[in-house]
């Protein structure tokens, strides 16, 4: 299951979606929320009005024919869905970002749409749920709810990533995180370099993508 809340933060829920893309063979139910196209307007430059279209413009670039993961669009409001049940088996939920308002819902057990359903789901089924965070600093009421939602078996994966791998781009300090949330529910990606391997002296460690580093991700 993967939720997209709110949050800023696009970067991360588009290198998520890419890495299943192009790495993970199965499929996974996706839901994404309205607040979450906005952000994406506003960060990524997408034009998205709905999520198969958000999905299509992450997926930019990429041979869909070949890809082994399929994506199934499940509505944000629709609580109903078979992510909302606890008969549905699969492999966790990552919500990428999570924005503090989905945070608070499930740390309460107050749902009220399907990602904050879906997420509820895994905690009570004992399943995997790594929710990504970017908000910062934190508050008294932020931390509360981490600790929490901890406290029920979730994982609080702040958007924190490592620069121990002396990310060339945006999209390579995005990689490492979504590397790490994936880890976390039992998938690996083939995203990171080999840190034996680390980068010449000479390369600069970080620079903003240009605007077809931007589109292609």
């Amino acid at each position: 299951m993967i939720g997209v809340s709110g949050a800023s933060g696009a970067l991360y829920a588009r290198a998520l979606v890419r890495a299943l893309s192009q790495y993970v063979v199965g499929a996974s139910d996706l839901i994404v929320s309205p607040a979450a196209l906005r952000v994406a307007q506003a960060e990524l430059g997408f034009t998205s009005h709905d999520a198969r279209q958000w999905l299509q413009e992450c997926l930019a670039g990429l041979d869909a024919d070949s890809s082994p993961h399929q994506f199934t669009i499940c509505d944000h409001s629709n609580i109903g869905a078979r992510a909302a049940s606890g008969s549905v088996p699969h492999d966790g939920m990552l919500i990428v970002p999570c924005s503090m308002k989905s945070l608070a819902g499930i740390a309460h057990g107050y749902t009220t749409n399907l990602i904050e359903r879906a997420a509820d789901v895994c905690l009570k089924e004992r399943r995997p749920l790594v929710l990504m965070p970017r908000e910062s600093p934190y508050n008294a009421i932020h931390l509360q709810n981490m600790q929490t939602i901890t406290a029920a078996g979730g994982i609080v994966l702040p958007a924190s990533p490592g620069f121990y791998q002396l990310p060339r781009t945006l999209e390579d300090l995005a990689n490492n995180l979504v590397s790490r949330a994936l880890a976390l529910v039992g998938l690996e990606a083939k995203l990171l370099r080999d840190l034996a391997q680390p980068y010449a002296e000479t390369q600069s460690p970080v620079a903003a993508p240009n605007a077809s580093q931007s589109q292609a991700g």
